[in-house]
């Protein structure tokens, strides 16, 4: 396993490090006892930091990283969680307000059963009503959290990369991390936009969803993924080139990412051991030949364009039921 320093952070973190989304129900059904045997093989592989928030199963995920990590050294691993998002109600599911915040980490801390985080990330803060809210009452929030000792470094997680660097520009806080997803991928590499920007500014770069939240897989993505039809179709395609060739696109996937410079750790949901040694395998090893070939003809045949995104088709969703809640 190769390690990075995070940014200018005290963490040195594993290349894969492990995300706990599906340690809850969003990805599929939920097995804790299989989720904590995954969990103590990630962290025998050298995976030593973690990924988490509330969001997850609504508290979930924290708990059974928390009841994995019991009898697991606190110094030999890194841990990272959010706060912001929270509840599947439109109602209540974002809340950036500091007094939300402040309860959000002490609510974290105790789930996971720590006394403190090494990082506390904003969660897809670009779902906030003002922007003035994160950086007059989240970040704030979060300052004092990190003087009280039960935060170490604050970062930032959206999917919006342009918006996390305008944060970072207006902010005179420190923000140690950025956590970008799906933008690291094979239809959409735009991550590289930014990261000699973010590096420039001894910022960590956390990249997550090499696989685009299961486009980039032969099973497919969730019923509830935001991308189009027509993203939804390209992968498809794509996904049955490699089942005739006899290849799984989630390794071409995770290789391609991989394989890219500037960033510190990849946050990977693995659903079970096969997808965890996959993934070390090509971390280690690369891609077999044949791997190779079938990667260039699907590069080239299905994702040689422009890049395929969903940007604001969330938010949009998210406003109009917002409404409709009211």
């Amino acid at each position: 396993m190769k390690y990075n320093v995070l940014g200018k952070t005290h963490m040195r973190v594993s290349e894969l490090s492990l995300g706990g989304a599906t340690f809850s129900d969003i990805y599929g059904t939920f097995n804790e006892d299989r989720s904590l045997m995954l969990i103590q093989e990630c962290l025998r592989s050298g995976i030593n930091y973690l990924e988490t928030g509330p969001w997850y199963g609504q508290g979930t995920s924290e708990r059974t990283i928390g009841r994995a990590l019991r009898e697991v050294p606190r110094q030999s691993y890194f841990i990272g969680s959010k706060v912001g998002r929270y509840e599947k109600d439109t109602r209540g599911m974002f809340d950036f307000s500091a007094e939300r915040t402040r309860a959000g980490v002490l609510s974290t801390l105790q789930r996971l059963g720590l006394d403190y985080l090494d990082l506390i990330q904003i969660h897809d803060l670009s779902f906030a009503d003002d922007i003035n809210i994160i950086l007059k009452e989240t970040i704030p929030a979060l300052e004092q959290a990190v003087s009280e000792g039960l935060v170490y470094c604050i970062g930032l997680a959206d999917y919006d990369i342009g918006l996390m660097r305008d944060i970072i520009e207006e902010t005179d806080s420190k923000i140690s991390t950025v956590l970008s997803y799906s933008k690291s991928t094979l239809f959409d590499n735009r991550l590289q936009n930014y990261t000699s920007y973010f590096k420039s500014r001894g910022i960590g770069v956390i990249n997550a969803a090499m696989t685009g939240m299961g486009l980039l897989t032969n099973k497919g993505p969730q019923p509830w993924h935001p991308a189009s039809d027509d993203i939804k179709v390209r992968c498809q395609r794509a996904s049955a080139f490699c089942k005739e060739n006899g290849v799984e696109l989630a390794r071409l996937a995770s290789w391609f990412t991989l394989s890219q410079p500037n960033i510190d750790t990849h946050v990977c949901g693995f659903h079970d051991s096969n997808e965890l040694n996959s993934t070390l395998d090509i971390l280690q090893y690369g891609l077999n030949e044949k791997e190779v070939e079938v990667l260039n003809v699907v590069q080239n045949r299905f994702f040689d364009s422009e890049p395929m995104h969903w940007d604001g088709v969330e938010l949009l969703k998210y406003r109009a039921d917002k409404e409709v809640a009211i």
